[in-house]
């Protein structure tokens, strides 16, 4: 906004701005909430009698909404639970139709799968939780709100480190110690205080640290290289995209896709699928996550050291002279002949 606008103006400016923003964030958030729903769901359906007219019912009830794969025994069915390669396994028995799950991997999928089992068997389902939600938070919401505090902090930190700090050496050094203490404190917050993230203290340490890292990391070198726009694309980045494809709430292939499997590859999805692991599953499938957000971090880096490589601009000659405050006198330099 021009110096010279009246405040009327700037108001308006401000508030059309801000208006437009709120309309396509709460847009966005709402629909990718809405839109919640199962696509190519890992389910298992173990081998016996009935086992292929059973994978055939599931499929044909909801096209495309579960990727069905046969396994052996229950055993090995269970296995796989707790190796999170799958959120449930249907077995027919003598007694009826049996469900097992692994709530702690998604609570809002194990929902899902109970009520289908239901609709499949037309009576009682004998359910087995193999690997069972935090009883601190069955529901999954203390976590999903405890985490979102996590991600709007990350951009505060960044906007603030690139805005207020001018040397690069300090934004390094405010960034790696951002995340150290808000891995610290967080995980004494969430595992210890409130109860809702099960696992050890100094793991789920480490990985809201890696978050923060990645994150604070990306916006905080966006903003120290390209100035208030690089902030912009960071928050929107880290933040608006991230946090509703996080799948935290729900679970990747929840998501309308292929946003879903896009969410897994930003900072935000990674530590969700990280956090969900760590200590229920004792971090089956954590090697990817794990590299994601280190290659988050190191991106943010490289950032930060290209901010720090960029000449200063030196103003034209004479330039000092103009800007001078007004009513100060300017010196006089001497004519040259």
């Amino acid at each position: 906004m021009s110096s010279t606008a009246s405040p009327r103006a700037e108001a308006r400016t401000i508030l059309i701005i801000v208006a437009i923003v709120q309309f396509v964030i709460g847009g966005w958030f709402s629909w990718s909430a809405s839109r919640t729903a199962p696509h190519d769901l890992p389910v298992l359906v173990v081998a016996g009698r009935g086992a292929d007219q059973l994978a055939e019912r599931l499929r044909a009830g909801a096209p495309g909404a579960y990727e069905v794969k046969g396994v052996d025994t229950v055993e090995a069915a269970d296995a796989a639970l707790r190796q999170r390669r799958a959120y449930g396994a249907l077995s027919l028995t003598a007694t009826g139709l049996e469900l097992h799950l692994a709530s702690a991997a998604s609570p809002a999928v194990a929902r899902n799968l109970a009520g289908r089992a239901q609709e499949l068997a037309a009576g009682p389902v004998r359910t087995t939780d193999v690997v069972p939600a935090d009883p601190d938070d069955p529901h999954g919401a203390g976590l999903a709100m405890g985490f979102l505090p996590l991600l709007i902090t990350a951009v505060i930190a960044g906007l603030l480190f690139a805005l207020k700090v001018r040397s690069a050496a300090a934004r390094f050094l405010g960034v790696v110690g951002f995340a150290v203490a808000s891995g610290l404190l967080s995980s004494l917050m969430l595992t210890h205080l409130s109860g809702v993230l099960p696992g050890d203290y100094f793991v789920n340490a480490g990985i809201v640290a890696l978050l923060e890292l990645a994150m604070v990391g990306v916006v905080t070198g966006l903003g120290s290289l390209i100035g208030a726009p690089g902030i912009a694309v960071g928050a929107v980045l880290m933040f608006v995209v991230g946090n509703p494809l996080s799948g935290l709430t729900s679970a990747p292939e929840m998501l309308p896709q292929p946003l879903g499997a896009l969410g897994r590859f930003l900072p935000a999805g990674a530590a969700a699928g990280l956090l969900r692991t760590a200590g229920p599953f004792g971090g089956a499938g954590a090697g990817g996550p794990v590299l994601i957000l280190l290659a988050w971090a190191l991106i943010g880096f490289g950032l930060l050291w290209a901010s720090s490589r960029r000449k200063p601009v030196v103003p034209p000659q004479g330039a000092a002279r103009d800007l001078a405050p007004a009513g100060e006198q300017r010196p006089e330099t001497a004519p040259v002949y």
